[in-house]
């Protein structure tokens, strides 16, 4: 589908143009004629016979930047001098740094913060270990672990390639929770060193985040990490976008008058987030699913099923269908893509039942164009941003693992996932639930705050013994 000009290929064009005749005001027109979209326009310096301009504008993609430079190069009588990426500007340097919570002003300051004075605290620590979340950094710190095999939507691209997402990560985390996260970016994809470095590195975090590593293997480091640790370990690309389909389906389900234990689904991607949706949605009572994958529907009959498929295959489909995606859709009242762009069409929606609800979450191009699915389903979600109802991680990772470290947790299990899921969904008022409006913005001042309190009290009736 064709993409707008977007913020993330924003550029910034240095240009001089003669202060009089008509190149000032061409500059806007050229670049909408282009199909760009200018946000900006500043002059920078001025003299009797030319002015220098600094023009910001949105672009779809880095050819279409390149465009846009080029229609104003050919306008009589301006000089480009320097073209800017602002997203690469962004990123120079990298987009986090640490900080001293305390001046070195002295010697004294000096000697408490380092030695001989830390040398009390090194033996207090010693002495038990616990005192480490207390009197270190450990106490808020998150380690963003990837091995760079399965980066947002780019693939094995590496650890190197991973860094700026994992620092990205690292910023929101103190954005919108302030806790101190650094990004761990391992230069291997064997299962066992990726286990062993996790583990080696462990005392210094209160919490493991891990980060785009690809399926099935993450299936496996998650269960060996958990084994292992006392701290708890959320793995993003399962948990949290579980987390938000549910909270997200939770209401659009109440906006169509259906429940989750009558609604027939049908989840499209039984990888690492297919796989941890559909055990959020059984948990949540969800009863009548049906999973498919890019060798169709997953029964019990099917050859070749993996372990996890195998457990997929025990767990859904109780009638053991086989066929394909487009074989089941039909009178389905939910449809969960976590997969692959244009897997389904405006027929394929129509089949569905009344009040459908059509959740297309592949990034960056959704299992079926949000504007066509709208013409038939009644709610509409995607995982892009330039639509409503966006299933966002950023709603989830920062308020859980706030709540987990103010519990001091050692685990996160089942329960801790449903309270997210359900502080997320009512943040959302009865007054403000609409089909546009079933998860709230990740900038809603609440919803971190809220996110947080709800895991807090689930991590401490976890840890009594009383959660169910």
């Amino acid at each position: 589908m064709a993409t707008e000009p977007s913020i993330t290929y924003s550029i910034t064009i240095r240009l001089e143009v003669p202060s009089g005749g008509p190149a000032v005001g061409e500059l806007t027109s050229t670049v909408e004629r282009s199909g760009g979209l200018v946000t900006a326009l500043d002059v920078t310096a001025s003299g009797s016979d030319a002015l220098r301009i600094d023009l910001t504008c949105a672009a779809s993609d880095t050819d279409h930047a390149a465009l846009i430079v080029s229609a104003l190069e050919a306008i009589s009588d301006v000089e480009i001098h320097k073209v800017s990426d602002r997203t690469f500007l962004m990123h120079l340097g990298g987009v986090i740094e640490t900080a001293t919570k305390h001046p070195l002003r002295n010697r004294d300051d000096l000697s408490m913060i380092y030695t001989p004075g830390v040398a009390r605290i090194c033996l207090a620590i010693a002495a038990d270990k616990d005192d480490a979340r207390r009197l270190t950094v450990k106490r808020n710190s998150v380690a963003v672990v990837s091995d760079g095999s399965a980066v947002l939507g780019l693939g094995n691209i590496g650890p190197y390639a991973a860094l700026p997402v994992m620092e990205g990560k690292a910023a929101l985390f103190k954005g919108f929770a302030d806790i101190d996260a650094w990004p761990i970016c391992l230069d291997t994809q064997d299962v066992d060193q990726i286990v062993e470095t996790v583990a080696a590195i462990s005392p210094g975090f209160a919490g493991i985040n891990l980060e785009d590593i690809s399926a099935p293997r993450c299936f496996g480091i998650e269960a060996r990490l958990r084994a292992r640790l006392d701290i708890p370990l959320f793995h993003d690309d399962q948990h949290g976008t579980a987390i938000v389909v549910l909270a997200a389906l939770r209401n659009a389900l109440q906006v169509v008058g259906k429940h989750i234990g009558d609604a027939r689904i049908v989840l499209a991607g039984a990888g690492a987030a297919g796989s941890a949706v559909l055990k959020v949605l059984l948990h949540a009572g969800a009863v009548h699913v049906v999973v498919c994958d890019v060798a169709g529907v997953v029964h019990s009959g099917r050859d070749g099923l993996d372990e996890s498929l195998e457990w997929i295959a025990a767990h859904t489909n109780a009638d053991a269908r086989p066929g394909t995606l487009r074989d089941v859709l039909p009178g389905a009242d939910v449809f969960i893509g976590v997969s692959a762009a244009n897997l389904i069409t405006a027929e394929d929606v129509e089949s569905m039942a009344p009040d459908s609800i059509v959740f297309a979450l592949a990034n960056p191009d959704p299992e079926i164009n949000p504007a066509i699915a709208r013409r038939h389903a009644a709610v509409v979600a995607t995982g892009r941003s330039d639509y409503p109802n966006q299933i966002n991680n950023v709603l989830v990772f920062p308020g859980i693992f706030r709540g987990l470290l103010d519990a001091q947790s050692h685990g996160i299990g089942m329960d801790i996932l449903l309270a997210a899921a359900d502080a997320i969904a009512a943040t959302v008022t009865a007054e403000e639930l609409n089909a546009n409006y079933i998860v709230p913005s990740v900038f809603h001042p609440e919803v971190h705050k809220r996110v947080a309190t709800a895991v807090r009290k689930a991590s401490a009736l976890a840890n009594s013994g009383t959660a169910g």
